[in-house]
């Protein structure tokens, strides 16, 4: 019981955090939301108003992850055995989505603007108040970038850290969109082409963020093993523990922040019961230690057989010393 009250303890501190950043996120995004579409309809920039759409699609993230990230840190139940980490998954997925979409969004409307200025067509030339809330813009997504993915990383979360460069590419467009308005002020009527010419570069890496935010996702909702180190890791890990002579049939997977896996681990036959289940609770603390306190064990106690050919044991491990090298 004491165990359970400090991991349900730990998951009501992170989801805090998580609520606390993207709140503030929320906040900020709404303001410049408004600022934006003031701004780029006075100030005559389509370029910010295609800026403010950009930054409604932020605020829509928030919204996903102030509900998703409320589901995810509720325990197992009798649907969920393993939890509701899945549900995280699924909203950094989304996120992925939206960055993808708004990227394709922004080049569409960039090229129409290309294709009507090389046309004849004359494109309006923008006002000082744009370009002052573009400068607004990039300084206030960047901070948020930097706060968020501190958060992020700090509580292991992925939607967190998704949800930080999302702020970065709001950032960089705000970036194309103030070398594209202060070209259209600064250099001529036939340079104005710059400001949809700059938004059509900038949607590319908006483009590419979502699909390097979505692939991580992908590769757990399809249960993809952890990375080779980290099994390495496990097997050193519960190998290190006097008693337990060999494992195999080892199985890893992500749910949600939560490292999940399944495995064999091999013991004296002659030892009791109660010898073998404190091995095997040493085992899960130690991997606990070095994954966190929601890694999902499972592990099956089998009486020691060398003659195993899928068996891995203590001296098929490096060493420390060796892994340092």
């Amino acid at each position: 019981m004491r165990v359970k009250s400090v991991n349900f303890a730990v998951m009501e501190v992170r989801e805090k955090e998580i609520y606390k950043v993207t709140l503030i996120g929320s906040l900020v995004n709404a303001v410049l939301i408004v600022l934006k579409l003031i701004a780029g309809i006075f100030g005559r920039s389509s370029a910010l108003v295609a800026d403010a759409i950009h930054s409604l699609s932020d605020f829509v993230t928030d919204v996903i992850v102030l509900i998703f990230v409320k589901i995810a840190g509720k325990p197992s139940d009798e649907d969920h055995g393993y939890g509701h980490g899945k549900y995280e998954t699924f909203a950094t997925m989304i996120i992925g989505l939206i960055l993808i979409g708004a990227g394709i969004g922004l080049m569409v409307n960039s090229i129409e603007k290309i294709l009507h200025a090389m046309r004849g067509g004359v494109l309006e030339q923008p006002t000082y108040l744009a370009l002052i809330i573009a400068l607004v813009g990039i300084l206030s997504k960047e901070w948020l970038f930097r706060y968020t993915r501190r958060v992020g990383l700090r509580v292991d979360s992925q939607v967190v850290v998704a949800n930080a460069w999302h702020h970065r590419s709001d950032a960089i467009s705000s970036g194309g969109t103030l070398l594209g308005v202060a070209g259209a002020m600064f250099l001529g009527e036939h340079w104005r082409i710059l400001d949809p010419i700059a938004a059509a570069l900038v949607s590319v890496f908006i483009i590419k963020s979502g699909i390097d935010i979505m692939r991580p996702s992908v590769k757990e909702l399809l249960e993809e093993s952890l990375p080779e180190e980290d099994v390495k890791q496990i097997e050193k890990t519960v190998l290190s523990i006097p008693g337990i002579d060999g494992m195999h049939h080892l199985r890893t997977r992500k749910v949600g922040n939560a490292t999940a896996m399944d495995m064999h681990v091999k013991m004296d036959g002659n030892m009791t019961l109660r010898e073998a289940h404190d091995r095997a609770t040493a085992a899960e603390n130690a991997i606990r230690s070095k994954f966190g306190k929601n890694a999902i064990i499972n592990i099956h106690m089998e009486p020691f057989n060398k003659e195993s050919k899928d068996l891995i044991t203590p001296e098929d491990i490096e060493s420390p010393a060796q892994s340092l090298q």
